[in-house]
């Protein structure tokens, strides 16, 4: 296809509204009325970073089409030499200005601004029993080492242990740089295949766990009364020695409208277990009402990659062939011991750029 400069010009203007927005970012983030507000200031440097490689780019783009105008200024000359050196110029710089300009226009995809939200993890062994149990623990320990390598903190709200080991279930906040974003799309149904340790004729038995990814939400985001809850308080029954047993701390927030149950007894505190109880609440509450969105959304426009449906197998961890098939974009991977070992930057990535695509169709 020839190369179209309207076509070109109209999405380079699209990236140059970004970079002015950027630049009012910039002075607004120096008003010492904004340094002075630690909440609005962490909402401008959170735009401030997704908007800098945006800024980037449009200056790259524009500077690109520049040379082009420039080039199809020597081709109206007079001079045969310099109509030669515009055409050349524009032959180099047309394919270099499509292919980036394809590569960027992601950056101009409506934001979510969940994205940039700290995240509640949930695993619950699933069908399996025991192995179910197991295979939870698996996981809880796969993306805990995740969260490490990208630079995350972490911290337990709620386990119950399987009773050979593992967990029934594991409730654990992480905390770190666009965290719900990165792992949005690992809610599902996990399935391994395997054979159990206390399978004595060798046959693979095939079990699952179910991850859930919940966007921590602001007390603004969620019209939660006190009047709707129910709180319990019990021992302890996790880790931290005699204290936990001694003491009531362990919390238990039930929200009726909803039916809705929330436990923390990892903090060492009843008042600590009640704030932790209390954000998770907020994020299941948050989570069902985006849920209804995203159900809507879905109906308009069907789409491979999904955070919508936790009840969906998306993936299998198969031992016999070491290898993990994530299904909704048919990707195969033959590396089951690193990514069991926290290595899912390559099936994080896969995921996010099939989203990409799938929402590029009708920007």
């Amino acid at each position: 296809m020839a190369f179209q400069r309207s076509a070109v010009g109209e999405w380079v203007d699209k990236f140059q509204s970004i970079a002015d927005r950027f630049r009012e970012v910039e002075l607004r983030v120096s008003d010492p009325e904004v340094v002075s507000d630690p909440d609005a200031f962490k909402v401008l440097m959170i735009e401030h970073r997704r908007l800098g490689p945006m800024a980037d780019c449009a200056r790259e783009l524009a500077s690109m089409l520049q040379l082009w105008d420039e080039g199809q200024d020597w081709i109206q000359s007079d001079d045969l030499e310099m109509q030669s050196m515009g055409r050349m110029e524009c032959e180099r710089i047309e394919p270099l200005l499509e292919s980036r300009l394809e590569e960027a226009k992601w950056m101009l995809l409506p934001h979510d601004s969940a994205d940039d939200r700290n995240a509640i993890l949930e695993i619950r062994a699933g069908t399996g029993g025991d192995e179910a149990a197991l295979f939870a623990g698996d996981l809880v320990r796969m993306y805990l080492r995740h969260a490490e390598g990208r630079g995350w903190h972490h911290e337990w709200v709620s386990a119950h242990e399987g009773t050979v080991g593992g967990f029934k279930e594991a409730v654990i906040r992480l905390e770190g740089d666009g965290v719900f974003g990165w792992l949005k799309f690992e809610r599902g149904v996990h399935r391994v295949q395997r054979v159990p340790e206390t399978e004595s004729q060798g046959r693979v038995h095939t079990s699952a766990a179910t991850v859930a990814i919940l966007p921590l939400a602001e007390e603004v985001d969620v019209d939660l009364r006190a009047s709707d809850i129910r709180k319990d308080t019990f021992r302890s029954s996790g880790a931290g020695g005699q204290h936990v047993n001694k003491t009531e701390s362990a919390v238990r927030l039930t929200h009726l409208p909803s039916g809705l149950v929330v436990e923390c007894q990892d903090g060492r505190s009843q008042h600590q277990n009640f704030e932790r109880a209390m954000e998770v609440l907020r994020a299941r509450l948050f989570d069902l009402a985006r849920a209804e969105v995203e159900a809507h959304r879905s109906a308009e426009r069907k789409s491979q990659v999904s955070t919508g449906d936790r009840s969906a197998k998306i993936r299998t961890y198969n031992f016999p062939q070491g290898r993990v098939t994530d299904h909704r974009i048919g990707l195969t991977l033959h590396a089951l011991p690193n990514i069991l070992q926290g290595d899912l930057t390559a099936l994080i990535e896969a995921l996010h750029v099939a989203d990409r695509a799938d929402r590029l169709k009708n920007l």
